[in-house]
């Protein structure tokens, strides 16, 4: 095991006892984990059936289907470059499938209504070039759902993803991968093949502690679903991209689109839903977000919290047995809670506007109260002072409105109206009216104020 000072050494104890736990526990070969945070590795260790072989930072394992976060990133370079619009139909771009009708959008989040694998036999554990056609990938009943309607994991799906960033690019999944996100964010270790130092995957007897070789196929055109190696280092390399983009990559802004939920969860299972190539969990009052990964001898996770500025990675040469996802999620979970975050110190606005200053304070829909706060970049905040409500950000835009950032208001625009005068009569957001006093007869009310005006019991 090796870790830094990042983190304090009962913290440092807890996390190992954690992995060990899990490796014991989970009856696998061997289990790598590292921890991230404020963008260094704070933490590292493994465990491993034999004494003296623990796996390190650049030991490789195959990660599964975290393969495709990976493709996810390269579809969104397409979208950003105006190769293509995630609505887009996979029929424009790549005619000829029996997914045609699916949008880009619903193959990165799972809603196309695709079936979750391809037809026998089974594609993890044989060769890929038994199935050397889109066709072959898809089957006969490509489909089992309505597009659209709901979030069923597809394997199949993101082939036909992999299958459009090559016709788009005239180059390989492979090599676009290394050329537009393994070399910019350094991830030497992250390849489509193993390549030593790296763990074999074992299958281990549910009943007997003994243990059987699994093969290592190379899947073909299912490589952008789960194809590849890499090492906990690297990924962590990737969870830091993930959580604040990187201009050589993917915007900051491309990167938050990732993140946000792509398609509901399913009835009963509100505690996670999915992106944009990306897993969304919710784990208590945090939430978690990254991707599994599993293939026959492999086991992968990785979370990272924006909010805590954590991130894990647990691999395992294992089919089953430990719950990684779970392990993760509680290393992440040890540092977030024994170390909390420590805010950045408070201070003013760099500069401000005194025009856009006068517009902080309370403002009323109706009866409801709302306070107005500046915030940088002349962003405004909009929060409701008591109880609950419609809490948004807002973004200013040049022609001097904001866009919502969040919440019931994402997407709808604020502005200031006038009087004659030239003073602030009142807010428009999405047709709603906030004055500056409960239903202000000076201002321009739908439906007008009583002439009465307010009253008590007795009037």
């Amino acid at each position: 095991m090796t870790s830094s000072d990042v983190l304090l050494p009962t913290t440092r104890r807890s996390l190992l006892h954690r992995i060990a736990t899990a490796q014991a526990e989970g009856r696998t070969p061997s289990l790598v984990a590292a921890v991230q945070r404020d963008g260094e590795i704070g933490w590292s260790g493994a465990r491993s059936c034999v004494d003296g072989h623990d796996p390190d930072g650049d030991t490789q394992f195959r990660i599964g289907s975290l393969t495709k976060t990976f493709t996810a990133v390269l579809v969104m370079r397409l979208r950003d470059e105006g190769l293509l619009d995630l609505d887009d139909p996979l029929e424009k771009h790549l005619p000829g499938t029996e997914a045609g009708h699916v949008t880009v959008f619903q193959l990165l989040g799972h809603s196309g209504g695709l079936a979750a694998e391809t037809p026998a036999p089974w594609w993890e554990r044989t060769p890929g070039d038994i199935r050397p056609e889109l066709a072959d990938v898809l089957g006969e009943k490509s489909s089992v759902h309505p597009s659209g309607h709901r979030h069923h994991y597809s394997n199949p799906g993101y082939t036909l993803l992999g299958s459009l960033v090559e016709k788009l690019r005239g180059d390989s999944w492979a090599e676009v991968l290394r050329r537009e996100i393994l070399e910019p964010l350094g991830m030497g270790r992250t390849t489509p093949q193993a390549h030593a130092p790296h763990a074999g995957g074992w299958a281990v007897h549910p009943w007997a502690d003994v243990m059987l070789p699994e093969p290592a196929e190379d899947l073909g055109l299912m490589a952008p679903a789960g194809q590849l190696w890499s090492t906990t280092t690297d990924l962590l390399r990737f969870a830091a991209f993930l959580a604040q983009g990187d201009e050589h990559v993917l915007c900051a802004s491309s990167v938050e689109e990732m993140r946000a939920p792509a398609a509901p969860p399913e009835a009963g299972d509100w505690a996670g839903t999915y992106g944009l190539g990306l897993q969304i969990v919710r784990r208590g009052d945090r939430t978690l977000l990254g991707h599994t990964g599993s293939l026959p001898g492999f086991l992968a996770t990785l979370w990272f919290s924006v909010e805590d500025d954590v991130a894990v990675v647990v691999l395992s040469n294992a089919t089953s047995g430990p719950l990684i996802g779970t392990v993760a999620a509680d290393l992440l979970q040890i540092v977030a809670e024994a170390e909390p975050r420590i805010p950045e110190p408070w201070r003013p606005l760099p500069e401000f506007d005194e025009e856009l200053l006068a517009l902080a304070g309370p403002w009323y829909w109706g009866t409801q109260v709302l306070g107005l706060k500046l915030l940088a970049d002349r962003g405004i905040e909009f929060q409701p002072l008591r109880g609950a409500g419609r809490a948004a950000r807002f973004q200013a835009r040049p022609d001097g409105t904001w866009t919502g950032l969040n919440g019931y208001y994402a997407g709808e625009t604020l502005r200031v109206v006038r009087s004659a005068d030239g003073t602030v009569d009142h807010l428009d957001l999405g047709s709603f009216v906030f004055t500056r006093e409960p239903y202000d007869r000076s201002a321009a009310v739908p439906g007008g104020v009583d002439e009465g005006g307010w009253r008590g019991l007795a009037n």
